[in-house]
């Protein structure tokens, strides 16, 4: 017992050295007051809605500006590729500082030296990272083709660690002994807060170049599953879920998992029949424009299949025609209806934790940009991982653009050996004889 006191007291000593312990900063977080937005419901709908209860109320509210949100996403998608990844580049930025800025509020780091600036040039140095790889792989020809472009490209890792470095460098230089273990507290919140939104977000722009209905589709059934899981929560609910949130409810998880479901089958069956969707998202260097025209692949073409027998005494149907890609959407739909809810469990705990109620107060009714988004982060991660497993296999046109960067004596080894292995399979000799 001696040793452990005076190992504890030795602890606490040199904590108070740098300036403040865990636990004074812990209790420093509990103590702050819950920081609650201001009710910033637009006056309309607040007259409109004044003779109803606050349940009721809010539910007129949350429904109006979802429907709005919804039609801000059609105009988006109609504006084509280009503009989505515009906006799924402000989504980021906003979704980052309202997480930056609880950091600021909870832990009081306003007069940190040099942070907030040293918070935003991270995001900077992540953002040229990621976008910097994605314009290498998705504008290879562009890049070739601009002098510029090429010396960014070629040497890219190594631009983007120097910047990483130089930011790690201000941090160093800006610890004060005072402000030690605060400083490093919103360091490590810095990194936790990029790694959660810009990967994702990148992940996000990954699918977009997939094709629109593999942006479109998820980001659909994470939106339905959230409004059905609260219409039936609303209407039928009365068994808690879970603790994290008290008003979710296992009937509306239930409801939203099944309508989603079915919502994710319809809405894939129309769009796999739109080569505007289905279509890759590819750089037209003749036009400098991106184009979405293609023939589609099989996920894309109507197949029939056999139902099994004991599902065809229910519905008496023996066959059904539909889009593979249909199949695929039930996986899609599922994980949006059973796991996705837990990002929003997630971000329920992170602000319980801080006392907050929402991330923000961008939208009324629904809180900050963060408070929708977090479980669509969630399902970008799942997507770009199902497509990598299970749909994506090598792109021949992005081989062929690779080849022809080459110089012309690795060409022509290139085409040698591939002559020599069609040769000895048979099928070199089998197509010169068809001509």
């Amino acid at each position: 017992m001696t040793v452990g006191f005076v190992i504890k007291m030795e602890s606490e000593s040199e904590a108070k050295v740098d300036g403040e312990t865990a636990s004074d900063s812990e209790s420093r977080a509990e103590a702050s007051p819950p920081l609650i937005p201001a009710d910033d419901t637009p006056e309309v709908l607040n007259r409109a809605f004044s003779s109803l209860s606050s349940r009721w109320k809010n539910w007129w509210v949350r429904g109006i500006l979802t429907l709005a949100m919804i039609a801000f996403f059609f105009v988006i998608i109609y504006l084509g590729p280009l503009v989505l990844m515009i906006i799924v580049m402000c989504v980021q930025i906003k979704c980052f500082h309202e997480i930056i800025t609880i950091g600021y509020n909870v832990y009081h780091s306003y007069d940190l030296p040099w942070f907030r600036t040293l918070s935003w040039y991270f995001l900077l140095c992540v953002n040229y990272f990621f976008y910097g790889e994605t314009v290498t792989d998705y504008f290879f020809t562009l890049v070739q083709r601009e002098e510029p472009l090429r010396i960014l490209s070629k040497y890219h890792r190594f631009i983007s660690f120097t910047l990483y470095l130089t930011g790690f460098c201000m941090f160093v230089l800006s610890l004060v002994k005072k402000h030690y273990r605060l400083q490093f507290y919103m360091f490590g919140w810095t990194h936790v807060t990029l790694l959660i939104v810009v990967t994702q977000s990148h992940l996000v722009i990954h699918n977009l170049f997939e094709g629109m209905i593999w942006f479109i589709v998820p980001i659909s059934c994470v939106i339905c599953n959230d409004i059905m899981a609260y219409m039936f929560g609303f209407f039928f609910g009365r068994t808690p879920l879970i603790k994290l949130s008290p008003k979710k409810t296992w009937e509306g998880f239930i409801g939203g998992f099944f309508a989603t479901v079915v919502f994710g089958l319809l809405l894939s069956y129309v769009m796999s029949g739109y080569r505007c969707f289905v279509c890759p998202v590819e750089y037209n260097n003749d036009t400098n424009s991106f184009t979405v025209d293609c023939e589609p692949s099989d996920l894309f073409r109507l197949q029939e299949y056999v139902i099994p027998g004991v599902i065809q005494s229910i519905i008496g149907w023996k066959i059904v025609r539909m889009y593979p890609f249909q199949i695929h959407s039930i996986a899609l739909s599922t994980f949006a209806s059973l796991i996705g809810p837990f990002g929003g469990f997630f971000a329920s705990g992170f602000k319980r934790a801080f006392k907050i109620k929402d991330f923000a107060n961008t939208i009324p009714g629904h809180g900050g940009i963060m408070d929708r988004f977090d479980c669509q982060y969630l399902m970008a991660t799942f997507v770009n991982v199902y497509i990598a497993s299970f749909i994506r296999g090598p792109n021949p046109s992005k081989l062929i653009q690779q080849f022809l960067t080459l110089r012309p004596d690795q060409q022509l080894h290139i085409f040698n050996t591939l002559k020599s292995h069609l040769t000895d399979k048979g099928m070199l000799t089998a197509a010169a004889e068809d001509e």
